[in-house]
């Protein structure tokens, strides 16, 4: 039996990690002094309305190697066979390092593949790696698969605020009062492991077409996930997309 793994930065839902049998190894995120466990101490809601409220930004921890052998040994119990283990990007966490040194403290197979995204980024590639696992092929062929569909992952996100940049001193006081003012909405995505800028719009509905071009683009047989971060009017945009490309 192939066991497949990841970290909280996944975003995928509870009830599928449930589902696809997926262990997911939380992060953990500071909020000034204090500390919560990704997920189990701080649900999603809770971190938006910190952030929101705060005048800082949050930080994040990658798991402990000791945190990834405790996994291992578990699904080895269970009867794991082998495990493949995807991560976010090891250029944005120290996440793939740590379950790296964890594989080699254990006599358990363990695979790890650096996913080059976050987010539904690295979930979409979580989830096909676990739907190909419950058809009982073996880690080398599960492993394969998973390599295939690290380049074919596409992630797009547009900021429907500059705040947070400012904050993170990625923009200055006056770049961020002209963009404000413009009511300009960055455009990011993933390159080669790193986020990276994929362009500028003005006004918000210029930036929900710029993402529903995006996921038109993909065509009808790939794999999409929408996803927001409170965006307002998220449902209609999600029925746009649907409406547009077929998928539900």
């Amino acid at each position: 039996m192939i066991r497949i793994v990841t970290d909280s930065s996944c975003d995928i839902p509870a009830d599928i990690s449930s589902d696809l049998g997926i262990t997911v190894v939380p992060l953990t995120i500071r909020f000034g002094d204090e500390e919560f466990i990704d997920k189990v101490e701080l649900s999603t809601e809770q971190f938006w309305d910190r952030l929101m409220s705060g005048d800082g930004l949050p930080e994040t921890a990658a798991p402990s190697a000791g945190a990834f052998v405790e996994t291992y040994e578990r699904l080895a119990d269970e009867g794991a066979t082998g495990v493949l283990v995807l991560t976010l990007s090891s250029d944005l966490s120290a996440t793939h390092q740590a379950a790296v040194i964890g594989a080699e403290k254990v006599g358990l197979d363990v695979k790890v593949l650096d996913s080059r995204s976050v987010s539904m980024g690295l979930g979409l590639q979580v989830i096909a790696a676990a739907e190909h696992a419950a058809t009982g092929a073996n880690l080398d062929e599960v492993v394969s698969s998973a390599i295939a569909h690290v380049d074919g992952v596409r992630l797009v996100a547009a900021l429907d605020t500059i705040e947070f940049l400012k904050r993170g001193g990625r923009i200055g006081g006056a770049a961020a009062l002209v963009a404000g003012l413009l009511d300009i909405k960055p455009i990011i995505t993933m390159r080669d492991g790193a986020i990276d800028g994929a362009g500028r719009v003005r006004t918000r509905s210029k930036a929900v077409e710029h993402i529903v071009a995006a996921c038109v683009e993909l065509g009808p047989s790939g794999r999409l996930s929408v996803f927001g971060a409170r965006t307002p009017g998220f449902e209609e945009i999600v029925q746009r997309i649907s409406a547009q490309t077929g998928h539900d």
